[in-house]
């Protein structure tokens, strides 16, 4: 059955790079396929090695049902040849946030290779790993790894695979560790590289495979830019991490987008804040295609942006609201102010949009009831205009922010406020959030070590659940950091 599957999935493929060389490496990504081929950064860095002379790799990912529950999980095979993962020379993994870590255990176990660094041998894969994470915290996913690529890896990777190619394997981690960005966790310990930045002239990513088995189906994915000019304070893409915003010309990214492709999904951290992001959109429209963009800045959105999304098969308006109140938006040092989300609510109106999709988080530091009254009151008048749909997130605050080692606010508080907001928004707003429970699990890995990476291991070999990790993460010694000891207390609240 799983065969049957992957070969389906092979022939509905638009672009993949077929070759076969001396050294290859499981390209594996620890989520299902249709979330891995909606990647920019994994179909980056596959296609960087595919281009390498003397290298290729072959792709594995999470099974759907694993998704579901990690101990469903069978032995990963590669889809091009259907050889298990623990019979290539190297495992890559590229992980984007804290809770995939569960699918990179999940996958290792089932492939009969050791998951703690320190129980594998000279015969097993060597377990590399790279990614969006490491633009903040990979010291969970430490215990799994030999090394870890940190920050843009697409050049970067393949000096890592040229090394581990050409150097004895008792040798390879001193060698590895000589090379700027990369973290080596038995020698490096805690203390992380700085990450690494490409060189323009590798930009802008795009990637080479479109299928209609893709979350982003039949899309052809481009960025835009690369990093964020903005300073937001709980975002890992703030202006100070690798020099800020990256632009790359509009002919450029038209020049790369195929003839045939009739959907193109833009992709960068702040896609709106391209200098001629409304002409980029409207030249794609113009052409017949579908477009669809991964950032929209409120204060970017105007009539000739919406108007071109419009053209170009956009039905529900997405930007953020970030915070509940203005207060707390001064907070997030977000420039989406009152008159910015009225005049979204405007257009997506005049344009005929079916709703107006606000993206906001709750539980943030200092947040009081007065904030989600205040939120509830300005989301109401707003439904007025348009149709609302709001999607929540509770507050997780990352490493490498100004936010860093916030509190989370708790499950219990948490709970309560969204509570709070979808009585007071009944009948005039549509509310979705995620789980506070799972965002606290997200919350510990974030300001997590080594220790909470290895507990991680305990709750996924114990079911996955939510209590699973409860209790894995109770069980860490009583004696901790300071950050460690709120961040486990707050469960209980």
């Amino acid at each position: 059955m799983k065969s049957q599957v992957v070969r389906e999935r092979l022939r509905a493929e638009l672009g993949a790079i077929p070759k076969q060389a001396p050294f290859t490496v499981a390209l594996a990504y620890p989520s299902p396929y249709a979330a891995a081929m909606s990647s920019l950064g994994y179909q980056r860095i596959y296609r960087a090695i595919q281009e390498t002379q003397g290298m290729a790799c072959e792709r594995a990912f999470l099974d759907d049902a694993a998704e579901r529950d990690l101990l469903a999980q069978t032995r990963p095979v590669t889809y091009e040849s259907l050889r298990p993962i623990e019979e290539l020379p190297v495992v890559a993994f590229s992980v984007a946030y804290e809770l995939e870590i569960g699918g990179v255990v999940s996958m290792l176990d089932a492939a009969g290779i050791p998951a703690l660094r320190e129980d594998r041998r000279i015969h097993h894969p060597f377990i590399l790993a790279g990614g969006p994470l490491t633009f903040s915290n990979p010291l969970p996913l430490a215990p799994f790894c030999d090394a870890i690529v940190m920050g843009e890896g697409e050049s970067l990777v393949i000096d890592v695979l040229r090394v581990i190619e050409a150097t004895p394997r008792k040798d390879v981690l001193e060698a590895l560790a000589r090379i700027p960005h990369v973290f080596v966790p038995e020698i490096h310990g805690s203390i992380l590289p700085e990450i690494a930045k490409a060189d323009m002239a590798l930009l802008p990513a795009w990637a080479p495979i479109r299928t209609p088995h893709a979350v982003l189906k039949d899309m052809f994915l481009i960025e835009t830019e690369r990093g964020c000019s903005r300073a937001c304070t709980y975002c890992v893409m703030r202006r100070s991490t690798n020099g800020g915003m990256r632009v790359v010309p509009m002919e450029t990214i038209l020049g790369h987008v195929p003839k045939d492709a009739k959907r193109v999904g833009l992709v960068g951290a702040a896609v709106s804040d391209h200098p001629r992001i409304a002409q980029i959109v409207s030249t794609l429209a113009d052409e017949g295609r579908e477009v669809g963009l991964s950032s929209l800045r409120p204060d970017r959105l105007n009539n000739d942006l919406v108007s071109a999304l419009k053209r170009a098969g956009t039905r529900t308006l997405t930007t953020a609201m970030d915070g509940p109140s203005d207060r707390l938006r001064d907070l997030l040092e977000r420039r989406a102010r009152i008159k910015h989300l009225e005049k979204c609510a405007e257009l997506a109106r005049k344009h005929g949009m079916d709703r107006l999709k606000l993206y906001l988080m709750i539980g943030l530091p200092s947040e009081t009831d007065a904030d989600i009254d205040e939120c509830v009151g300005f989301v109401a008048e707003l439904s007025k205009i348009v149709p609302i749909a709001l999607g929540i997130a509770p507050f997780c605050a990352k490493r490498n922010t100004p936010l860093d080692g916030e509190p989370f606010a708790g499950i219990a508080v948490v709970t309560d406020r969204l509570d709070r907001l979808k009585r007071g928004l009944r009948g005039r707003a549509e509310v979705r959030s995620t789980s506070a429970k799972w965002a606290w699990v997200e919350y510990v890995l974030a300001q997590g070590g080594e220790a909470e990476g290895r507990a991680l291991a305990d709750a996924t070999r114990a079911g996955g659940t939510f209590a699973a990790f409860k209790a894995a993460f109770d069980r860490l010694e009583v004696e901790r950091p300071t950050r460690h000891r709120r961040a486990l207390s707050i469960a209980r609240t």
